[in-house]
């Protein structure tokens, strides 16, 4: 009897283990907030990384697609990336997969395999990614086991595309040739006097445009040192601008615009004998950041979070490549230099010229695409407190409308003293083309009133 008593209590309790260890564990729960978290995790490593405009306009691009895939390539909601984007659909077939994997957690996954490629600091995605992992491993390993699978059918499939898209052969490219005599050619600027960036990033894949020179602008007004001329009236309109929001103060509402647009990866600092790097983020990182908010203040699931992400990506990357194809075409010359040389030898702009050519405004041309992309996700008049720059110490900015804050960030290039009028207006106008060609090229929603119905119903 007592041997049975012992043996009792030990078998009652391998039973009750048994029974535990059989029932199904909960799958792990994905939320927007998870991909926010990961979105700012690869803007704060890009800020470190200091990538140009266009180039980090690369690394948001194809991890967001990913895990655009992941969710959509065999969804009932919305529709597969791969036949509408140029390249996407040769040699490129991702399996269905099994009907119980968690497509959210796949998604975050290969986001960041595909992040892990395009940036510098592959080590801190890979340490943030094996964090979160320990933490789903502890959860579900079974369920993160199959979400791990299916991500790198998924990933890989972006890969080999990226891989192709023309990046890698521009790196061994000649640079710019700044050497040329042509008067109103673009020249390096101080105070670092950088080479020109990205000269033959017209020459990347689009992701929708048919190409580089799709939505080339109007050519910008011929370049004239005759007072009489347009050219030189919009010099000097540079020049006079800036001396009257000098007159204001610092405190001015026309500077404390052209900072909060700044975007400069670029800028640099002399301190004595130091020359160093401020970093910020890029133009294309602060609509992101938009996206973001508008997120997170129309209640947006998952689903629609990625959506809105990969579109407004989608978007900036053409964006770029539109923009600087007409920069390398037209090699204009930026106001600083003839300032300087003609109307003012102690000028300086109020922000650091950026160092490549001036026309198109490159400001000019992604906000608008941004804005027409994420109005056709969250309506228009959609007002939004911006709070993008507030870790660089810049406040808040509030706006009636995406097209109200594009248009802001065009016109903060003028008051910055680094862009003719010409350039921010028909920047803007390319923007526009570049951004309505977006959103009629690309069909995401299977049920066309989808997305404005999730809008609707979250306000």
């Amino acid at each position: 009897m007592r041997i049975r008593a012992f043996f009792i209590p030990i078998a009652l309790g391998i039973i009750t283990l048994l029974h535990y260890s059989c029932e199904p564990k909960e799958d792990i729960e994905v939320a927007a907030r998870d991909y926010h978290l990961l979105i700012d995790k690869v803007t704060a490593i890009m800020v470190n990384d200091i990538f140009s405009p266009p180039q980090a306009s690369r690394v948001y691009v194809y991890p967001n697609i990913a895990a655009y895939e992941a969710l959509n390539a065999h969804s009932g909601s919305y529709k597969s990336l791969i036949p509408q984007l140029n390249g996407f659909d040769k040699n490129t077939k991702i399996k269905v997969p099994d009907a119980d994997t968690n497509l959210k957690l796949a998604a975050l996954l290969a986001y960041m395999q595909v992040a892990e490629k395009l940036v510098f600091s592959e080590d801190v995605i890979r340490t943030y990614r094996d964090s979160l992992t320990n933490q789903w491993a502890s959860q579900n390993p079974e369920s993160l086991k199959k979400a791990e699978a299916y991500a790198n059918e998924v990933s890989a499939n972006v890969i080999a595309w990226m891989e192709n898209d023309l990046y890698r052969e521009t790196r061994s490219m000649p640079d710019y040739d700044f050497f040329n005599q042509d008067p109103g050619r673009w020249q390096p600027t101080p105070p670092s006097y950088m080479k020109g960036i990205e000269p033959h990033w017209a020459k990347i894949r689009p992701m929708v445009m048919d190409s580089a020179s799709q939505f080339k602008p109007l050519p910008p007004p011929s370049f004239s040192l005759d007072k009489a001329s347009k050219f030189y009236r919009e010099l000097n309109e540079v020049y006079q601008i800036s001396e009257a929001i000098r007159a204001d103060g610092n405190d001015s509402e026309e500077i404390g615009i052209a900072r909060f647009w700044d975007c400069n990866p670029y800028v640099s600092i002399t301190k004595g004998h130091f020359m160093f790097a401020e970093k910020k983020i890029t133009p294309g990182a602060h609509w992101m950041g938009i996206c973001k908010i508008a997120s997170l203040k129309s209640g947006a699931d998952f689903d629609l979070t990625v959506l809105a992400y990969t579109k407004t990506s989608i978007a900036l990357f053409d964006a770029f490549i539109s923009c600087w194809d007409e920069k390398y075409r037209s090699n204009l010359i930026r106001p600083e230099t003839l300032i300087a040389e003609y109307i003012d030898p102690t000028w300086q702009p109020i922000l650091q010229t950026p160092p490549f050519p001036e026309y198109s405004s490159g400001h000019s041309v992604i906000s608008n695409a941004a804005s027409k992309v994420l109005t056709s996700i969250y309506g228009d008049n959609f007002g939004f407190v911006d709070d993008t720059e507030v870790p660089y110490k810049l406040p808040e900015r509030t706006f009636s409308s995406f097209y109200d804050a594009a248009t802001e960030a065009a016109l903060s290039r003028l008051y910055g003293g680094i862009h003719y009028r010409s350039a921010i207006e028909e920047g803007a106008t390319q923007g526009e083309n570049v951004g309505d060609y977006v959103n009629n090229k690309l069909q995401l929603n299977k049920e066309s009133s989808k997305t404005k119905d999730m809008i609707t119903s979250n306000h």
